[in-house]
């Protein structure tokens, strides 16, 4: 990723309607499949700021490993107090065959090239002990690179039926896989793909903050899709996808 996002997320990651929204989302489609589970280790592939390995350090006390091939996100990991820490790269994993009960991986596999993100599925299935749980998020959708995908050193976009097979195939079962971010599709479509193109700017972060009131207004479609996928339905569209997979004893 681009070294300079960095700064932008750690100023944002806590409170911007889109990392609240999706954290949300994210644990109404893992919480049912969590309950039961014992958790004994996990890790976070490719943990960035390491915000959310802190939130569940903290508030849910995991034991998690936050990973980066970043020393400039592990940097901002270390300021926030976050425990174990690692370098490390997702296509070659640092740690022993079957060594965690979670692994999570957020918005990494859009960042590698085309093709490497077999090696590094195939990774992470080979960390996850048999019956283990894996959650991965992933940009969606060709038609919706922007100029933000482009400063952030984007390189694929996937289709949910492309991030099924591409888990399936390093020995992942899919228990869940959905669109998310689904109600604002229309609204991302015209600025994708008529403004910017019409205005022909360079690339350019689009985590910056918003007035509280359009933080709010955005964050209200992310809280419904997030109650609609805790009632057991998804999506067929939407601007990410969020998987839950359990490796095959």
């Amino acid at each position: 990723m681009n070294p300079a996002e960095f700064a932008n997320i750690a100023k944002s990651e806590r409170d911007f309607w889109w990392y609240r929204g999706m954290r949300t989302i994210l644990f109404r489609m893992l919480d049912p499949f969590l309950e039961g589970r014992r958790i004994g280790r996990a890790l976070e592939a490719g943990c960035g700021t390491g915000y959310l390995s802190h939130r569940l350090q903290t508030e849910r006390h995991w034991p998690i490993i936050p990973m980066d091939i970043s020393q400039e996100g592990l940097r901002y990991a270390r300021e926030m107090g976050i425990e174990r820490p690692v370098q490390g790269d997702v296509m070659e994993l640092p740690f022993a065959d079957a060594a965690f009960d979670v692994v999570m991986s957020m918005d990494v596999l859009p960042h590698l090239p085309r093709g490497e993100e077999h090696r590094a599925a195939r990774e992470m299935a080979r960390v996850l002990a048999p019956g283990g749980l894996l959650a991965v998020r992933a940009a969606a959708l060709d038609i919706l690179r922007s100029r933000h995908s482009a400063f952030a050193f984007e390189r694929q976009r996937f289709t949910r039926r492309r991030l099924m097979g591409l888990v399936t195939g390093a020995g992942i079962r899919v228990l869940r896989c959905t669109y998310v971010n689904s109600l604002l599709l229309p609204v991302a479509l015209a600025k994708f793909r008529l403004w910017e193109p019409l205005l022909r700017q360079a690339p350019a972060s689009g985590v910056q903050p918003v007035a509280p009131w359009l933080d709010h207004l955005l964050y209200a479609p992310l809280a419904l899709e997030a109650a609609w996928i805790a009632g057991g339905r998804g999506f067929p569209a939407g601007q990410s996808l969020v998987l839950v997979g359990e490796k095959m004893r």
